[in-house]
């Protein structure tokens, strides 16, 4: 056995009894982790702002600094973006992972000298966890290929910033460096379509045993191999081990891709952010992926549909309960305190912690007083393609609250690879499926409020397409699964399939 393929067995059977202490101890671990980050915050202009010198209890946190978003804290990151030291977090962050807001044009993630570490960190411990559980470790001498943004970064005010992935880029262990493809030449090529284009020359030939990425990016990259050498993927790389994947849910993505790849292959999931790694999948066996108690996040959820009361009930993690879904607020050793991602996640397990991302407390629909989320509208798609042989692409739903007749109903936009064995019997059955999840959506249609959801087919690229056209096309950038308005399915409208 190869010495790196050793060594790799030895390393994570020491990891990972390092992640069996501090998981097993999580109200421990988050009280020290709370501890450290109010002691150092008392060092900065937020902290002085906010009394954090007489902060000595959760109660104490909670009271004086209010839950917000990157709108709230973007005039103490505006200052930070300027230059300031000591604003959120000591000192100056090393980076700015830069991401496209809503409301507030480009945003400026702060990533500091100690938060750096925790993003590196956990996609490694992923690995090695898969290692010691399954006792495999010869894809380590593989080449493996992760789809990002380009490493190249830009600079202001003596701090570099750019696309998460691209700065993480320059984190890559040196021992990893002579596996890891694409070439830094093609890793920074901006265009999408031409990135693909070359790492698909760059790799087919490679004896690849690790791909990561983004579902719908990765689904590409598969396609245009395929197109290229006309083989499956496994007949192309024989000793692919892994497919890493996070940011979207795999499942709806799942028989597409064994299709593609001619089986089935062994997968890891990662909840990275450019606010932080959060969690990643330490085991094939069980269900959700561990939280990182440790990774000097401080975490608070509160029940999603108390969320936008006014004073809604604080939980953290010795709170939470299996199967409720939560919106997730962090405090992080990069200066942000008491920050809404805007994700919501449900816990699978509680021994150790163990969740998976449930949606977007702003991406819903609820048009009609519904609140469906993605879960559901997840759920409802995978068992519907599975029982009625279909393949999807991509997909995202709106509601259509003025129809030119009848009742307002949910419109799905669907992707197909291939098309179920009978289309009306697939509608019916992902409408039942949602109503059995989502009460508030069945009495709408027992009520007669709305009608059953109505499929409007999209051309095949119609997706990518979209994402193109907005210039949002590879990279991390995703696709919301849901809306409460029509801004993204009447521009789909465009991609259509012409009757």
């Amino acid at each position: 056995m190869p010495i790196k393929s050793i060594a790799a067995k030895i390393f994570a059977k020491y990891i990972t009894s390092q992640i069996k202490s501090w998981s097993s101890q999580p109200l421990e671990t988050q009280r020290k982790v709370f501890k450290s980050l109010v002691k150092e915050g008392r060092k900065t202009k937020f902290g002085k702002d906010h009394r954090f010198d007489e902060i000595e209890t959760f109660e104490d946190f909670f009271e004086r600094i209010p839950i917000q978003d990157y709108e709230g804290l973007k005039p103490y990151i505006d200052q930070v973006v300027d230059g300031q030291e000591d604003i959120l977090w000591p000192g100056k962050p090393l980076y700015f992972a830069k991401t496209s807001g809503t409301t507030s044009g480009a945003k400026y993630i702060p990533l500091t000298k100690e938060s750096i570490p925790t993003h590196t960190s956990a996609a490694r411990n992923a690995i090695l966890s898969y290692i010691a559980e399954t006792g495999n470790s010869s894809f380590v001498d593989g080449k493996m290929i992760f789809l990002q943004g380009s490493p190249e970064l830009k600079e202001k005010n003596g701090i570099f910033f750019g696309r998460l992935s691209g700065i993480v880029a320059h984190f890559v262990p040196n021992y990893l460096q002579k596996n890891r493809l694409p070439n830094w030449e093609t890793n920074c090529i901006e265009d999408w379509d031409k990135k693909i284009s070359e790492i698909v020359e760059e790799t087919y030939t490679q004896d690849m045993t690790i791909i990561s990425g983004i579902p719908s990016w990765v689904q590409i990259y598969f396609e245009k191999l395929k197109d290229k050498t006309g083989k499956s993927i496994s007949e192309l790389f024989p000793n692919l081990e892994l497919f890493i994947y996070g940011g979207v849910n795999y499942e709806p993505y799942r028989s597409k891709f064994e299709n593609l790849i001619g089986g089935s292959v062994n997968s890891i999931e990662l909840y990275p952010a450019s606010e932080g790694f959060f969690a990643f999948q330490d085991s094939q066996t069980a269900d959700g992926m561990l939280l990182q108690l440790n990774s000097c996040i401080f975490y608070e959820f509160i029940k999603a549909d108390e969320f936008f009361e006014e004073t809604p009930e604080i939980l953290t993690i010795g709170d939470v309960k299996v199967d409720v879904n939560y919106v997730m607020i962090i405090s992080t050793n990069a200066g942000l305190w008491r920050y809404n991602v805007g994700d919501t996640v449900m816990f699978t397990n509680t021994h150790p912690y163990r969740l998976k991302v449930s949606g977007r407390i702003k991406h819903y629909t609820s048009a009609f007083g519904e609140h469906v989320i993605a879960q559901e509208v997840e759920q409802a798609i995978i068992k519907a393609s599975e029982e009625f042989e279909a393949q999807i692409n991509e997909f995202t739903v709106a509601p259509q609250i003025t129809p030119k007749e009848g009742l307002p109903y949910h419109e799905w936009l669907i992707e197909f690879q291939k098309e179920p064995i009978n289309m009306e019997a697939f509608r019916q059955k992902m409408d039942d499926l949602l109503q059995q999840q989502n009460a508030y959506y069945h009495d709408l249609i027992k009520g007669n409020i709305l009608k059953t959801l109505v499929i409007t087919k999209v051309q095949k690229d119609g997706f990518q397409n979209y994402m193109k056209s907005i210039g949002k096309l590879g990279g991390q950038n995703k696709l919301p699964r849901l809306s409460n308005d029509r801004k993204i399915a009447d521009e789909l409208y465009k991609q259509l399939i012409k009757q």
